[in-house]
């Protein structure tokens, strides 16, 4: 099985907005740990969220 190439977009563009970092940088991480990266900017958006 593949990754799809429209999520990995998704996973850089959102990793780059939050976090200001180049796609390079974010490409040259290992894919769990990129994962991670948008788990932990979900976790801190929704927490905003509740926050309001």
């Amino acid at each position: 099985m593949t990754y799809g190439a429209d999520r990995i977009y998704q996973e850089v563009a959102y990793v780059a907005y939050h976090f200001h970092w180049s796609r390079e940088e974010i490409l040259d991480l290992e894919h769990p740990q990129r994962l991670r990266f948008v788990a932990e900017i979900a976790n801190i958006n929704r927490r905003l969220s509740e926050d309001r």
